[in-house]
């Protein structure tokens, strides 16, 4: 009876959502630094030229001025991402907010809508949603997004943009929001992300994320579902690693055709290898449509690359004050 009443009122809250943002945001050169609590905690100290100092403070001197953060549901559940610690919770996350926004940096917010990893490959359900109807489960991913930029709120430090959903090309939350056979349950759900965020923060500019960068086939394929349902959105997000997403010449191609049929902005927002032939793949976008990229795990020395294990910044760093 309760979940029958929480979900009367979620629906009954479906209202207009405001216009699509207008308010002009600048290119983000990026980064997604969500293992850093988990590596300070370690022990492990950040430095430019042997000069120690906090991770964020260094980015941003060198040519940063975006961050990414991942959230879960609950990782410390028993399908959690980080079940001692509960790295990428919500307490993790608003004491990271607050280092971005006092670092003088904008801030972009990953929804995954999930206790541990969603990619691709795996879009596994919230061990808390795990015996909601559909129904119930859009429900709660009003009511999650909704708790989570509240809290952001109350604090001072609403995010610049948010990604409801992380890399959804094969959908979100399965099986309810599988596109094995259909967009309709995927698109439901994308649309209480959306409509929570709209109402919460209005000013900041949402993004659907796939991890198609050169595959131009599947990227509109995927677009035209959002279209078909309805699903409102501002940014086109797109990963690219070349082992998984083709080639940079396909990277480009599939850019090019994705920002001319949608007119939608489009990001790179996952990267590891081949940053300035990236950025000038997303720069030469035409009408201004590329806004920008975000190297992966940027403090990471097997993925990122910009630091090295001891903390210490490497010769790479040097490519974005260029």
């Amino acid at each position: 009876m309760k979940r029958l009443i929480l979900i009367a009122i979620c629906f009954a809250a479906i209202g207009s959502i405001s216009a699509q943002v207008t308010i002009e945001k600048p290119y983000a050169t990026g980064a997604d630094i969500s293992w850093l609590q988990s590596q300070e905690d370690e022990g492990i100290r950040f430095s430019d030229g042997g000069v120690e100092g906090d991770a964020l403070a260094i980015l941003r001197d060198n040519g940063f001025n975006y961050i990414r953060l991942r959230l879960f549901v609950d990782p410390k559940s028993e399908l959690g991402y980080s079940r001692r610690d509960g790295y990428c919770d919500l307490e993790h996350t608003l004491q990271m907010a607050k280092r971005i926004k006092e670092a003088g940096m904008y801030f972009l917010l990953d929804f995954h809508y999930s206790d541990n990893w969603a990619d691709p490959q795996k879009q596994i359900m919230p061990q808390a949603w795990q015996t909601y109807s559909y129904d119930e489960v859009c429900c709660a991913v009003y009511e999650h997004t909704r708790e989570v930029l509240e809290a952001l709120n109350a604090q001072h430090t609403t995010p610049d943009m948010v990604q409801v959903g992380n890399e959804v090309s094969n959908g979100m939350l399965w099986p309810y929001g599988s596109v094995r056979h259909s967009f309709e349950g995927l698109c439901g759900l994308l649309k209480e992300g959306v409509r929570a965020t709209r109402e919460c923060c209005p000013d900041a500019e949402i993004m659907l994320h796939v991890a198609l960068g050169g595959q131009a086939e599947e990227s509109e394929r995927f677009f035209d579902a959002m279209a078909e349902y309805g699903v409102e959105y501002d940014i086109i997000g797109q990963s690219y690693y070349p082992e998984w997403h083709g080639t940079l010449e396909e990277l480009e191609a599939n850019a090019n055709a994705l920002v001319a049929k949608y007119q939608k902005p489009l990001i790179v927002v996952e990267y590891r290898d081949h940053y300035l032939a990236i950025e000038r793949i997303v720069r030469a976008l035409p009408d201004n449509l590329g806004r920008g990229t975000f190297i992966w795990e940027a403090t990471s020395p097997q993925w990122g690359k910009l630091f090295d294990k001891e903390g210490a910044a490497t010769p790479a760093l040097d490519d974005y004050n260029r």
